[in-house]
């Protein structure tokens, strides 16, 4: 592999743990509703586990309050059995045509245990950036054996990629902190 390759698919791989994490982030609950709380929700659904956002529609009209919206109406009970079978700690109202999930206010012990899953998610994020670190590094010693690389240019190439790594475990961090100052203001 070039220099280049090299560079460029640790880069791809440090984006996507980057991307996970946020993936990961919206799932975390806040004070407010967000659609992004049921996101991971998969509900049983003509036979198969189905994410919840392909099934319904999902809206938070108030600060309080999501409501989901099924395209159709004959699975109404499987959303609720999911949304109820889920650790959301939500209880769904159907009204026949949508289901509603006021989201309570989090108590201070809930928001601390909320900040602790987000540390969590950073922590393994960072970790995922530092094994395509390593993966990067033994790429350029193979690199360098092969000849296809000089010790200089080895050792050029190291050193980005070390400051690839600092630059994306400092946006994991940076995503994290804000997740958690959102989590604790609201």
């Amino acid at each position: 592999m070039s220099v280049d390759d090299i560079l460029l698919d640790t880069e791809k791989r440090m984006e996507k743990a980057i991307s996970k994490l946020k993936n990961d982030l919206t799932g975390i609950r806040t004070g407010r509703a967000s659609p992004g709380l049921v996101d991971s929700l998969r509900v049983d659904a003509y036979g198969s586990p189905t994410p919840i956002k392909q099934i319904a529609s999902v809206s938070a009209p108030e600060p309080t309050q999501l409501v989901i919206r099924p395209f159709d109406p004959s699975i109404m009970k499987e959303i609720e059995k999911g949304i109820i079978a889920s650790d959301l700690g939500l209880t769904p109202q159907n009204d026949g045509k949508v289901i509603r999930l006021n989201i309570p206010a989090l108590s201070t012990e809930v928001r601390r245990s909320m900040v602790g899953r987000t540390k969590d998610l950073a922590e393994e994020a960072k970790v995922a950036i530092r094994n395509v670190r390593r993966d990067g590094n033994k790429h350029a010693d193979q690199g360098e054996k092969d000849k296809e690389l000089s010790e200089d240019d080895r050792d050029h190439l190291k050193k980005e990629i070390q400051e690839l790594t600092k630059k994306y475990e400092e946006q994991a961090n940076k995503i994290a902190t804000a997740k958690e100052t959102e989590v604790m203001d609201d």
